[in-house]
């Protein structure tokens, strides 16, 4: 008979007195593995407070240097705080996450600034992708046909901005580099690039380059950076770009989701509100994954010259012609450097891999009320990706299970012809191993877990049909392919073999892919990979009841945490055969190697020379100071392959998601040791409590031992080492006491208190010393980085911090450069404290009257003690500025007959819908052509309304009509040309 009879209704009411459930063993791990992450002394955050990509330096994989960091990361770190907030009930962690990705991996205006000239009827010119990095650079075709951009001008109108609101997938955090901001060197973090050479460049044949590229390094000649390495142009521009990665943006969208579905269940909504509406707007932007690379015709677009640039026009069933509505590899944006040049572009991607969709995402931000973004067609875009992703999975689903690579619009990325018999999804053609192919895209088993975890979700929340066959399928091949080993460990699939093709996808009936097979060549025990894979299971197994699913993630979540624990967190030793390519020069014959073209000679910022000699260690010279690199050097020296421990970010807060994932999906019911708290504060040279019951009632007396974890911080201490509960006080709490006793350091140190009992679910308590000699930092939440304030008129924006603080915070705002007609004129002292610190509180700025037509611009700082200053460029909309130009050039004349061209520009901020233009011809004429609007002629009087296309021009764009007419006598010329109901500089030529 058990010691322990249940009583279910008084675990119930223990519960309720203690505020939450038991805590259950994984849960408690969930906070021992965060805490591992957050301890300053483990090193996976920066000074910055930025997450590095590994803890370690010397690692390659598709970042070249651990201390740099991608959008991944930061998605990774967004997710663990949303558990925190869970397991917690503190969401202020999640809210400085947030803040952070804001300031150092999303662009913001300063980043960006010229993307007020982006013409979306236009969004780029064209350049071919190419097998290999030999066949660089790519020269730009003007005159090859791109399509338009449906969403630019929509989402200008819904924000009041040009600028985009996305991850760049790559920063170098520490400026490693050395390229800093825009050419000066020093800022940090910075905006880097790498990949940009077709799908056969690996990240040993990347030449990493400034995302800003301001000539400073690079070509030899100051006048080409590293452009003229990718792209082949007659004059190359100083220019910023950047490359956002869909993938890790869906994941940010996706922890938000679960974060406002937690908070609110314990009556914090509130807290994460602005959160959903960012993640919210960021899905927004995310639209721009769906379109082909150029905005090209979707399905059979076979030739670069001929396949046509598609005009985003809605078929009968909504579907517009350019757009796949998968999530492609990526979006990219860039623009001039020079505010006086006057151009930006946008691109898509025209390849669609199976890892980066995420039909969880497109449920939630096309069902959810609270998540549907703001842009009229965005709910309605992501409703047709996720029926076109569930038919994607099921097109690519091997007839074992797994799933297979991907399809293009672009074959070989520049429209090529494909192999006869090549398998189509909605004109797209299979490409077995899309956008890389070294090694190829398609073998990694992580892009299973992490794909399919999404569908697990999916299943989980909505109970999808869908969703739950392609894993009723998946599930069984994965758990036949692992391996629960002898010795505690285990094995799980490492690297896939494809063979044959899938069916041409027929929605009405579907093929099963017969032919389509799959086999594990290679078995792995990686950390990352496992603890994703453990979270499939786990949703899969919640949802369906499967047995061995919820087995089998409990057994590697189990062997991990018991085989692989270290003090930063869980890890495994690793081969890297590749690294044996640091010092490989360009083979011509295989295209291994850093390929430079021959006579292209420059420098970077480590002063490396680059040229045809180039390997990958000689443009990155400072891997040589590298703590690692006396192992490496003495491997490419000859000698026996070295292993390597690496702490990634991403796998590390995997591993805590994991265990999170399994304590919430299967919580524990037998009898458990119940504290109040599994996080405690300590005031430095004070003392705190928590209290301790049993969840269930003994049969007879139980002791509960207590004990401090070895290695925790010694001043942190409790004199309590054991407690009794009987079967009548059970349920009685009993108190211990932490102490936290005065030092000399201003570190706040952390000790793991754990509690366990014969028979009992023990429990762990994290005590965190409050060190009095800490100045625990602020982060100020600005709700916008530009406003333009009217002449004579006001703007506002709002003012808030990300976490709570310790103490009132004094905000001073105040002008602090820039045109003095800009002032605060209300809002210049806030103050918050511990209780309102997350209600915004507003900023009024106030533009004077002045006797220039320049739109001014001042900055305003926004500033309070231990918090980085935080910027708004305000702009001064001068009333004494026109809001619009026509252009009306008749010099190509030839005496009988003309073509006119007619220019209209927005010269203001927001757009201006539903134009009309007139004027009154000198002489009599006939209209014989026209084109881009609709044309009405009564007499010598021509009256000029918008085409379907171009009835709204964004701020500083432009829209450009043509006419062509036939005469006879005088030279016909415009006169009375209006703009109707607008005033606006006139020019007729």
């Amino acid at each position: 008979m058990s010691r322990f009879p249940r009583k279910a209704a008084l675990a119930v009411l223990l519960a309720c007195a203690f505020g939450a459930h038991a805590q259950t063993d994984y849960n408690q791990r969930f906070l021992t593995q965060y805490n591992k992450i957050k301890n300053p002394a483990n090193g996976y955050f920066s000074a910055e407070g930025v997450p590095y990509h590994s803890v370690e330096t010397l690692i390659v994989e598709a970042p070249d240097h651990g201390h740099e960091t991608t959008s991944e990361a930061y998605s990774f770190w967004l997710w663990m705080e949303a558990q925190y907030g869970r397991v917690t009930g503190d969401w202020g962690p999640l809210n400085a996450a947030w803040a952070n990705m804001e300031k150092y991996i999303i662009p913001g205006t300063r980043d960006q600034p010229t993307n007020s000239f982006y013409n979306a009827n236009k969004p780029a010119s064209y350049a071919g992708e190419y097998a290999l990095p030999k066949n660089y650079p790519s020269p730009l075709e003007f005159s090859t046909p791109v399509g338009q951009d449906p969403i630019g001008n929509e989402l200008a109108s819904t924000y009041g901005s040009r600028d985009i609101y996305g991850m760049h997938w790559l920063i170098d955090v520490d400026n490693w580099y050395g390229y800093g901001f825009c050419g000066d060197g020093v800022t940090k973090p910075a905006y880097i690039n790498t990949f940009q050479r077709g799908a056969q460049e690996s990240v040993w044949e990347t030449v990493p380059h400034p995302s800003c590229e301001t000539f400073k390094w690079g070509r030899t000649g100051n006048n080409q950076g590293f452009l003229s390495l990718f792209t082949g142009d007659s004059n190359y521009a100083k220019q910023w770009r950047y490359t956002n990665a869909p993938d890790a943006d869906g994941r940010a969208i996706q922890a938000i989701y679960w974060a406002n579905i937690w908070a609110t269940e314990q009556g914090k909504g509130a807290a994460v509100a602005d959160l959903v509406k960012k993640a919210a707007k960021m899905g927004d932007f995310l639209r721009y994954a769906m379109f082909d690379k150029y905005f090209k015709r979707i399905g059979n677009c076979v030739g670069a010259t001929t396949c046509p640039g598609g005009s985003g026009a809605a078929d009968s069933n909504g579907l517009r012609d350019n757009q796949h509505y998968l999530m492609s590899w990526y979006y990219a944006w860039g623009g001039a450097v020079d505010a006086s040049a006057g151009w930006a572009w946008r691109i898509s991607s025209s390849h669609n891999h199976f890892g980066y969709q995420n039909p969880m995402v497109a449920w939630t931000l096309s069902t959810q009320a609270a998540f549907k973004p703001l842009s009229p067609s965005a709910a309605g875009d992501w409703g047709k990706s996720f029926k076109r992703q569930m038919e994607f999975y099921r097109f690519l689903q091997s007839a074992d299970g797994a799933i297979a690579g991907g399809a293009t619009n672009s074959w070989n990325g520049n429209h090529e012809q494909p192999p006869a018999g090549t398998p189509t999804f909605y004109g797209m053609f299979y490409d077995e191993a899309p956008v890389y192919h070294d090694p190829a895209s398609n073998t990694w088993f992580g892009f299973q877990v992490w794909s399919m975890q999404r569908v697990a979700e999916l299943y989980y929340v909505s109970n999808d049909a869908q969703a739950k066959a392609l894993l009723d399928k998946w599930v069984p091949w994965a758990l036949a392919n692992t391996r629960l080993l002898a010795d505690g460990s285990y094995e799980i699939p490492n690297t896939l073999q494809w063979s044959g093709k899938p069916d041409t996808w027929n929605p009405a009936n579907p093929g099963a892919n017969a032919n389509l097979r799959v086999k594990v060549t290679e078995f792995t025990n990686d950390v990352g990979v496992a603890a994703a894979y453990a979270r499939t299971l786990s949703y899969y197994a919640a949802k369906a009841g499967n047995t061995a699913a919820k087995t089998t993630a409990r057994e590697l979540l189990d062997r991990m945490w018991a085989k692989y624990q270290d003090t930063k967190g869980v890890a495994v030793a690793e081969k890297r055969k590749d690294y044996l390519r640091f010092d490989d020069t360009y083979n011509a014959a295989t295209g291994d190697g850093v390929y430079v073209p021959s006579g292209w000679t420059g420098t970077n910022a480590q002063g490396a020379v680059i040229d045809s000699n180039a390997t990958f260690l000689s443009i990155r010279p400072k891997y040589k100071q590298d703590p690692d690199f006396a192992k490496l050097s003495a491997y490419l020296a000859g000698g026996a392959e070295p292993s390597w421990t690496y702490h990634r970010f991403w796998a590390q807060a995997d591993i805590a998601l994991a265990q999170a994932d399994y304590g919430r999906l299967f919580p524990n019911t037998g009898p458990a040791i119940a504290v109040s708290s599994t996080a405690l504060t300590v005031p430095e040279g004070a003392s705190a409590s928590f209290r301790v019951a049993l969840s269930e009632k003994p049969a007879a007396n139980v002791t509960v031992a207590l004990a401090k974890t070895a290695g925790g911080d010694a001043d942190l201490t409790t004199a309590t080492t054991s407690l009794v509960f009987t079967p009548t006080t059970y349920a009685t709490a009993q108190n211990v006491t932490v102490a936290a006793a005065r030092d000399a350091d201003a570190i706040n140190g952390t000790a793991t208190f754990t509690l366990s009992a014969t028979g009992l679910t023990g429990a762990t308590v994290v005590a965190t010393e409050r060190d009095s000699d800490v100045v625990v930092p602020v982060v100020l939440v600005v709700s916008a980085t530009a406003v333009s304030v009217p002449e004579t008129g006001s703007q506002s924006f709002t003012v808030k911090l990300a976490s709570a603080p310790t103490g009132n915070v004094a905000v001073t705002v105040a002008r602090s450069a820039g045109d003095t007609d800009i002032a605060v004129s209300s809002g210049a002292s806030l103050v918050f404290t511990p209780a309102n610190w997350n209600t915004a509180q507003t900023v009024t700025l106030a533009a004077a009257k002045d006797a220039d037509s320049a739109n001014g611009v001042a900055t305003v700082s926004i500033s309070a003690a231990n918090a980085a200053t935080r910027t708004v460029a305000a702009t001064e909309v001068d009333n004494d500025v026109k809001s619009c130009a026509v252009v009306v050039d008749t010099t190509n004349d030839w005496g009988s007959g003309q073509v006119p061209s007619i220019k209209l520009s927005n010269l203001g901020t927001t757009p201006l819908s539903g134009w009309s233009l007139s004027f009154t011809e000198s002489n009599a004429f006939t209209l014989t052509n026209s084109w881009s609007g609709t044309f009405s002629v009564n007499g010598r009087t021509v009256t000029i309304t918008p085409a379907a296309w171009n009835g709204t021009i964004a701020p500083n764009s432009s829209v450009e009509l043509g006419m062509q007419l036939s005469y006879s006598g005088a030279k016909p010329v415009p006169t009375n040309v209006s703009w109707a109901n607008r005033t606006c500089d006139i020019t007729v030529k």
